[in-house]
């Protein structure tokens, strides 16, 4: 329509998977006391011997998925202390690096949510509508990788049966039957922090 203005596009966060994204679900099987992939690569698992799902890298193709994250932008966003909306160098001060967490999201001072750079941290907090409702801008000395977030089996025959989604730690022998999708961590040496500096502009990735 002459004279029509474009509609903005809306924000899309690093670790937003999208519709050219897919998983990919090989057949779980048994592989000694775990799970497994028939066709396993040296890719399926982490340093700590961990089995991860597969999904596809095409970000910017096709449409914003924002109810799916990314699992192996999330890793590298917590892995690296990026910034989970821009993809730069995550806030970081001589407090610490700056997390933007919902108020509901923290349990035991561990989350799935990677850092946050300042502009973003503000420009977040004033489209998401459920930061809005409440959440918590967090400076944190160090974050420590304590477990994973993904689909746990348990024998079964002929194949590993689903037993259920959830988090599961480093130290839970469960682990070893666990297909990981996101990593999670421990925020140590925690303060609250006061509203991010956004001075400077979002990093561009």
């Amino acid at each position: 329509m002459p004279g029509a203005q474009a509609r903005p596009l809306p924000l899309v966060p690093y670790i937003t998977a999208w519709s050219s994204e897919r998983t990919v679900r090989p057949p779980v099987i048994t592989q000694g006391a775990g799970i497994g992939y028939a066709d396993e690569t040296p890719f399926d698992r982490d340093a700590d011997g961990v089995l991860w799902s597969r999904e596809g890298v095409s970000p910017g193709k096709g449409r914003p998925d924002f109810g799916r994250v990314h699992l192996l932008r999330q890793r590298r966003a917590m892995r690296r202390l990026l910034c989970q909306v821009c993809g730069g160098a995550a806030d970081r001060n001589e407090h610490g690096v700056l997390w933007l967490v919902g108020e509901d999201d923290i349990e035991d001072m561990t989350t799935t949510h990677p850092p946050v750079c300042a502009p973003c941290a503000a420009q977040a907090v004033r489209l998401c509508p459920y930061l809005r409702r409440g959440h918590l801008l967090l400076r944190v000395q160090a974050c420590v990788p304590v477990g994973v977030h993904g689909v746990m089996y348990r024998p079964g025959v002929p194949f590993p049966r689903v037993e259920r989604d959830g988090g599961v730690t480093y130290d839970d022998p469960r682990i070893r039957w666990t297909r990981a999708a996101q990593l999670i961590v421990r925020l140590e040496g925690c303060e609250v922090a006061g509203p991010p500096d956004v001075t400077a502009p979002a990093p561009r990735r």
